[in-house]
């Protein structure tokens, strides 16, 4: 379970980013977070995966108490999650495989492991024919199901999305909903972050709007809100 309790965030420079929030996502769900450019949610995303610590309030993942986590322990929770970048993220000078593989030997996981899972996650994703090529010979939609790979590399119970479909077109938009909502049917909590208008009509899951750093909607069913 994920839960927000009176949570603030203030940058350094003053701005207010977040401004007492409180949500609750179970184990399970899927969820997506809209608002408009600046709304707060990349705030958000950032505070679930420890890139940012938040000013006030507390947030919880998984029995993981983000608010008094120490950083050494911070490696140990970003195990629980998988992230999936606008942005791709991917290791240029590395292979498909490798660049899934790697994210499990930077847990130490044994090879053997490694051999067995990483064949596993390409075909999840309709890659397996595509395991030895760079991401440079890869359309914008295959890194993009690359990086979805990679963020289940180690099993998480939680996957973020971060605009997952901002950089490829609207049919492979479509594919990759349709992967995130396969593997939400494998009882993980999936959160996706996103502008799309119409995945979100279309998927009709549960919608958390964010305006001016405040939860303003939380609805089930699409509707998305017009004013974002």
């Amino acid at each position: 379970m994920i839960e927000f309790k009176d949570v603030t965030k203030v940058y350094p420079n003053g701005t207010e980013a977040l401004n007492g929030v409180n949500l609750t996502i179970n184990d399970g769900e899927f969820v997506f977070i809209v608002g408009a450019s600046g709304a707060g949610k990349s705030t958000m995303t950032k505070l679930l995966t420890r890139e940012e610590k938040l000013t006030g309030g507390s947030i919880t993942v998984n029995n993981f108490d983000l608010s008094k986590m120490p950083d050494r322990k911070v490696p140990y929770y970003r195990r629980q999650i998988g992230v999936v970048f606008q942005d791709f993220r991917l290791l240029d000078d590395m292979t498909v495989y490798e660049n899934v593989a790697f994210a499990m030997q930077i847990i130490g996981e044994s090879d053997k492991t490694i051999k067995r899972r990483v064949p596993s996650l390409l075909s999840i994703v309709g890659l397996q024919d595509k395991a030895s090529c760079f991401p440079s010979q890869l359309s914008g939609g295959e890194q993009q199901r690359v990086a979805l790979a990679r963020a289940l590399a180690n099993n998480p119970k939680t996957i973020i999305a971060d605009e997952p479909t901002g950089n490829i077109d609207p049919k492979l938009s479509m594919e990759i909903m349709n992967l995130l909502i396969k593997i939400n049917g494998k009882n993980r909590t999936v959160i996706v972050v996103t502008h799309e208008k119409d995945l979100v009509d279309y998927f009709r899951k549960r919608v958390i709007t964010i305006e001016h750093g405040v939860v303003v909607g939380d609805r089930e069913g699409g509707m998305f809100d017009e004013k974002v």
